[in-house]
C-alpha cells in the first residue's frame, strides 16, 4: 500500500518551499521532495544580496532568503524528503502516483494534487552552436558561480562572458572581485538581456565593457581554451565572418538564457507554451491537467525571486483547495478564456483565464522591444477590457499588471494583450 498525501510538491527551491507552506496552511497533508541534500535550490550559491526586497522588505543574500523560506517549512508538519529522485510519474483517476528513489530504496507515493516547482536550467555551449572544440574552461554562469561560491575555486584568470543574462552579469562582478580579469561581456542582441540595475552595479561600476550586437563565433584550444573569436552580427544574428577578432582568454562563461525544467511532468501530457517553455496555466496556476499545478521558473523564467515565491504560494494554496474541496476540482463545463500575445508582447501568463474571476487578475508579460512610453491594452475583439500606460518597458524586465475583476468578460472570444507605442506629443 503506497503512502498518500493531499499535496506533493516536486522541488525544494523558493517556489517549492512557498507552495508547501501555503498548502499546509490550508490544512493539507503535504510532502516535499527534493533531489539535492539541502533545500533552497539555486539560492544556496547566490551569495550576493538584493533578494527579498518585495517579500521581506530588506536586501538579503540568496542563502539568507532560502533559510527564511526553509524555516517556515520546518515549523509546519510537512514531510520533507531530500536526496530523493523521481523515477516515474503517472496520472490516476484519484490523483497522481510517483515512484521515488532515495536512501530508503524505491517506493511509490500518491497525491490528490501535484505541484511542479522544478525550476529551470541553463542553455549550454551545445545549444548555441559555437564552432571549435570543447576544451576545459567553457562553463555556464551557474557552474562558474558554484565553483567560486560553493567550492572556493577560480575557473579562470582571464574571462570572456557570452550573453548579458543576470547570472552572467553578476558573475562578471564576482570574478573581478576575486582577482580575475573580465575582458568583456558580449551580447548578440541590440540591448542587454539582464536587469538594468545589474548592468549598472555589475558592469558600469567595475568598468567592464559590454559589446552589443556581438557574439562568440569560435572557440580556440583543445585541452584548455586559449581564446575566442568575437565579431559583430547582422540583423538575423549571424556573425560577419570578415570582422572577427581573436580575444585571448582561459575561460568562457555562457549566460545565454534559461529553460524551464519540465521533463518530469512531460509524460502527463499538459499543454505547453512554446514561448515561455512552461505549461499553459490559468490564474490558479493549474495546468490543463486537473490537479497539476506549476509555479516558479518551471512555469516561466522570472527575474525576481519574490515573484517566484509568490507563484509558489498561489500554486500551493490552490493545490490544497483542489485536494480538499471537490467543488474546486475542474468540471467539464468550466469556462475559460484564452489569452493570446498580440503586437509588441512576447508572451503572457496566465494563458488561460478561468471565469468568472474571483478577485483581480495578476498578469505577467514581457514586451518585444524597449520604448520610452507605451500602453498595454487587454482587449476582446473590439472591446477594450483594460489599459495602462507604461514608462520605459524593456524585454529584459518582466512587467506585472493587475486587471480588475469588475467588468471582466465571462464569455466570448479569446483575449489579446498588446503594446501600443505612445506618441511623444501625447505622453504627458
Amino acid at each position: 500500500m503506497s503512502r498518500r498525501w493531499d499535496v506533493i510538491v516536486i522541488g525544494g527551491g523558493p517556489a517549492g518551499l512557498a507552495a508547501a507552506v501555503a498548502a499546509a496552511d490550508r490544512g493539507a497533508d503535504v510532502c516535499l521532495i527534493e533531489r539535492e541534500s539541502r533545500l533552497g535550490g539555486i539560492l544556496k550559491q547566490c551569495i550576493h544580496d538584493g533578494f527579498g526586497t518585495l517579500r521581506f522588505g530588506e536586501r538579503l543574500t540568496g542563502p539568507e532568503y532560502a533559510w527564511r523560506c526553509e524555516t517556515l517549512v520546518r515549523e509546519r508538519p510537512i514531510t520533507v524528503m531530500t536526496d530523493t529522485f523521481l523515477n516515474r510519474l503517472e496520472r490516476r483517476e484519484e490523483g497522481f502516483r510517483l515512484r521515488i528513489v532515495n536512501r530508503n530504496g524505491v517506493r511509490d507515493i500518491e497525491a490528490a494534487s501535484l505541484v511542479a516547482a522544478t525550476g529551470c536550467r541553463e542553455r549550454t555551449d551545445r545549444q548555441v552552436f559555437i564552432h571549435g572544440e570543447r576544451p576545459a574552461g567553457v562553463l555556464t554562469a551557474g557552474q562558474a558561480q558554484d565553483l567560486i561560491n560553493m567550492k572556493g575555486l577560480l575557473p579562470g584568470r582571464k574571462c570572456v562572458i557570452l550573453g548579458s543574462g543576470d547570472i552572467g552579469l553578476i558573475m562578471a562582478r564576482r570574478l573581478t572581485l576575486e582577482g580575475a580579469e573580465v575582458v568583456g561581456v558580449y551580447e548578440i542582441n541590440s540591448e542587454p538581456s539582464g536587469l538594468t540595475r545589474n548592468i549598472a552595479q555589475c558592469l558600469e561600476d567595475f568598468d567592464i565593457p559590454l559589446h552589443l550586437n556581438t557574439t562568440v563565433s569560435k572557440i580556440h584550444g583543445k585541452k584548455r581554451i586559449e581564446g575566442v573569436t568575437v565579431g559583430k552580427v547582422d540583423k538575423s544574428g549571424k556573425p560577419h565572418n570578415e570582422n572577427g577578432e581573436f580575444v585571448p582568454c582561459d575561460c568562457l562563461i555562457l549566460s545565454v538564457g534559461l529553460i524551464p525544467e519540465n521533463d518530469l511532468i512531460a509524460p502527463l501530457g499538459a499543454d505547453m507554451d512554446s514561448d515561455t517553455g512552461g505549461p499553459a496555466a490559468d490564474q490558479n496556476l493549474e495546468t490543463t491537467i486537473p490537479g497539476l499545478f506549476s509555479c516558479g521558473n518551471a512555469l516561466q523564467v522570472y527575474d525576481l525571486v519574490d515573484y517566484v515565491t509568490e507563484s509558489g504560494a498561489v500554486a500551493g494554496e490552490k493545490a490544497a483547495e483542489s485536494a480538499l474541496n471537490p467543488v474546486f476540482r475542474r468540471a467539464a463545463d468550466d469556462s475559460f478564456l484564452n489569452l493570446e500575445p498580440g503586437d509588441g508582447v512576447a508572451y503572457a501568463v496566465p494563458q488561460r483565464i478561468r471565469v468568472p474571476l474571483k478577485g483581480d487578475l495578476s498578469l505577467f508579460f514581457r514586451c518585444r522591444k524597449s520604448a520610452e512610453a507605451a500602453e498595454v491594452i487587454l482587449e476582446q475583439g473590439e472591446h477594450r477590457v483594460f489599459g495602462r500606460k507604461l514608462m520605459w518597458p524593456k524585454p529584459s524586465e518582466m512587467i506585472r499588471v493587475e486587471i480588475p475583476s469588475a467588468g471582466f468578460p465571462v464569455e466570448g472570444e479569446s483575449l489579446t494583450l498588446r503594446m501600443a507605442p505612445i506618441p511623444e506629443r501625447v505622453r504627458n
